[in-house]
């Protein structure tokens, strides 16, 4: 924690991050798709938007929060599903969670998370949605019911990830769940000794949400870690979800307007826009790309994640039509490098980022956001 009142940006935390954690954790974190090309183009694309300043503006006063799903948020982000956080650092689940609640931002858990359902639910005050691999049918309705049960207001259903993306950072490293004490990892983490006196301490993650009795399936254990999902999810497979789930309903992993369209058709109370981070497809559009078109298709709200590093990122999504971005990598750095004040601040960094964004375009508040403040380049 030494000097972390120095960091001033996200990619500060991302350079500590790297050298807080042994290199096969953070290729883990970082690493995308086969030549990453999508990774860099997630990052690269925002360039293609350039803010038009409203002048003769008074943005003496403005404001982050914004409203969704009928409740009042202190900002347009959210805490995205990421999984194996206790890797990172220890509680990494609950470490995020808590810093969403004292920020008054959603928190999102994950199917691969290493604290339970229940076991967040416990720990932390906020409200909390929960995000759905589908890996068997039967384990997928255990998994619903459970948060439903331990009071989740909404479901966020994955879709993207019908088999693991090509991870050749992952491959070379010889990556697995659950981690091993391989020769490699023991010499990186005798150069990484306060990661290791921590990881020791507290002991090998586990995918806490398998550990109960009605779904401790080694099969089904063995599809999350290496992401084999149930590749026939389909339309049907979705309607049934959601006649299972009583509160708000997400489809994440959408690309394509016609695409968002069939989950409004089949029930769903809005999409979250993503490409996985470009650790799926390489290749793939970056989400921001079709986000304008998604969001003049549908009359439901649009969420958005992938590539996001800076306030003024996001705020070019609320501009297109985004509802709220998603940080997933953004957060995971804070954890990494300090815990739940390193998220903390990443949080509070970004907050301060959109404020002083929105002032130098002339807005005075999130929600009056529109294309008007932002040019595309040709």
């Amino acid at each position: 924690m030494m000097g972390m009142g120095k960091r001033v940006n996200v990619e500060d935390y991302r350079r500590l991050a790297a050298k807080t954690l042994p290199r096969i954790i953070f290729d883990y974190l970082e690493g995308g798709a086969e030549d990453e090309k999508g990774l860099a183009h997630n990052r690269d694309v925002f360039d293609r938007w350039r803010f038009t300043p409203h002048r003769l503006v008074d943005v003496s006063q403005r404001t982050l929060s914004t409203s969704l799903f009928g409740r009042r948020w202190s900002a347009p982000f959210a805490i995205a599903p990421t999984g194996f956080n206790s890797a990172l650092w220890p509680e990494g689940d609950i470490k995020l969670a808590r810093a969403a609640a004292s920020a008054s931002i959603p928190f999102i858990l994950s199917t691969a998370s290493n604290a339970s359902i229940e076991e967040v639910a416990r720990c932390v005050d906020g409200e909390k949605w929960f995000q759905l691999y589908v890996v068997q049918q039967d384990l997928a309705e255990q998994l619903v019911m459970r948060a439903l049960n331990a009071g989740y207001t909404t479901l966020i259903v994955t879709v993207d990830v019908g088999v693991n993306g090509n991870r050749e950072r992952d491959r070379r490293n010889r990556f697995s769940l659950p981690l091993k004490f391989t020769p490699s990892l023991m010499m990186s983490g005798c150069l990484h000794p306060s990661w290791t006196l921590r990881f020791l301490q507290n002991g090998m993650p586990q995918l806490a949400n398998f550990a109960s009795a009605e779904s401790s399936s080694l099969e089904a254990q063995a599809a999350v870690m290496s992401r084999q999902m149930d590749a026939s999810f389909n339309p049907h497979s979705l309607r049934r979800i959601r006649e299972m789930w009583p509160h708000r309903l997400l489809v994440k992993g959408i690309i394509r307007p016609e695409d968002a369209e069939l989950c409004v058709a089949c029930g769903a109370d809005g999409v979250v826009l993503s490409n996985h981070g470009g650790r799926q497809l390489d290749g793939n559009l970056a989400p921001i790309e079709t986000l304008a078109d998604v969001a003049g298709r549908i009359d439901r709200p649009v969420l958005i994640d992938s590539g996001f590093r800076r306030g003024s990122d996001i705020v070019k999504a609320l501009c297109l039509g985004a509802d709220m971005v998603l940080l997933g990598r953004a957060t995971l750095y804070g954890l990494a490098a300090g815990g739940q004040q390193g998220v903390d601040e990443v949080i509070s960094l970004l907050k301060k980022e959109i404020d002083c964004t929105l002032a130098q375009i002339g807005c005075p508040a999130v929600t009056e956001l529109s294309a008007a403040y932002i040019h595309q380049q040709s």
